[in-house]
């Protein structure tokens, strides 16, 4: 008996050695490293009683087109678990073309070397948010980005846009933010240049990482940084409306089981349930939904963000757009719980 406890305590430690943390790289710029946003995220895994190992890539003002040279040597390293993508803050708000010329193929570039040297790691684009009072810098030269409404819904759609394209996740973080605003106009979210985040922003940030991640329910993480009892409170509730609530939205086409895989989550209701066809579309567009269910509303937005038509109750699985100009456009349905989104183009 003696013999077997020795052996038995000699497996117990070998597992203990062998054991290995998942590893987070993030990749990004100054929206990452301000506040040490890895850190954060770390310290709520510890505080579920997870450990992590987290390495962080962010020079200040990077965008995907740099870190395609800068950051490639990490990305071939290997044995990332998880991978963070954030682009320039300002970059995915830019005009259409801009945006496809200057950041989408980046994005793409990145996500394939991760997918080629990571094979098993998960991709979640970081999506940012609208400055405090939009882009004053650029505003002269594209008017959506003079307000705070206007460059926060070019971002929302262009993360959108660069996670589904490229069959990964999105961290809402922008979401969450726009969620803080509309219902704590009181909490600040912004350091004094109205760009960066104050630490509660990076608090958010963090969460919204966990929740997406595990799948699990923002309101138990225990761990609230420097921030006192009530704002931590609403920050976990932000981003439980916002991430953990709508778990279906912000993943497109993803194989791999989340840790927690007894929840309920995107995994099991999926992006591929809607679909939008033909593909490009000129005056009608046809769509599918599965599993069946009741369909409260179908809603077409633009780029945007803009809703450009909406449908009560449609009777009928084909729908008119030919009132729509050539573009990019997202087409959600809503079911009474769940939102689900699908992108379609029209080409006249």
């Amino acid at each position: 008996m003696r013999r077997l406890i020795s052996v038995l305590i000699v497996l117990v430690c070998s597992i203990g050695i062998y054991a290995q943390s998942s590893r987070f790289l993030f990749i990004g710029n100054s929206y990452t490293y301000v506040n040490n946003l890895p850190e954060l995220v770390q310290r709520i895994y510890e505080s579920a009683g997870e450990s992590i190992e987290v390495t962080m890539l962010a020079p200040g003002g990077c965008t995907f087109q740099q870190h395609c040279v800068s950051s490639m040597g990490t990305i071939q390293s290997g044995g990332f678990d998880y991978v963070i993508l954030q682009e320039q803050s300002q970059l995915p708000s830019f005009p259409e073309g801009q945006f496809m010329q200057e950041s989408y193929p980046y994005a793409q570039q990145l996500c394939e070397a991760v997918n080629l040297y990571n094979p098993d790691a998960q991709i979640a684009f970081y999506m940012t948010w609208g400055r405090k009072n939009g882009d004053q810098q650029n505003c002269q030269y594209y008017a959506p980005l003079c307000t705070y409404e206007g460059m926060d819904s070019l971002l929302y759609a262009r993360y959108m846009i660069m996670a589904e394209d490229n069959h990964t996740c999105v961290s809402p973080v922008g979401a969450a933010w726009h969620y803080v605003r509309d219902h704590y106009p009181d909490i600040e979210l912004y350091q004094s240049d109205e760009s960066h985040p104050a630490y509660i922003g990076s608090y958010i940030a963090a969460c919204c990482f966990y929740s997406l991640f595990t799948s699990r329910n923002p309101m138990d993480i225990t761990w609230n940084g420097t921030l006192d009892d009530a704002m931590a409170y609403k920050a976990k509730f932000a981003v439980k409306s916002v991430v953990y609530d709508s778990l279906s939205k912000w993943c497109f086409e993803v194989d791999t089981l989340p840790h927690d895989s007894t929840s309920i989550s995107y995994y099991e209701i999926t992006k591929k349930s809607l679909s939008a066809f033909p593909n490009p579309a000129q005056n009608t567009l046809s769509w599918s939904f599965t599993p069946n269910t009741n369909v409260q509303t179908l809603t077409i937005f633009d780029l945007t963000g803009r809703p450009v038509s909406k449908f009560i109750a449609p009777e009928s699985n084909e729908i008119d757009v030919s009132s729509l100009k050539s573009g990019i456009y997202f087409l959600e349905l809503f079911d009474g719980k769940r939102r689900y989104q699908t992108k379609f183009s029209i080409v006249r």
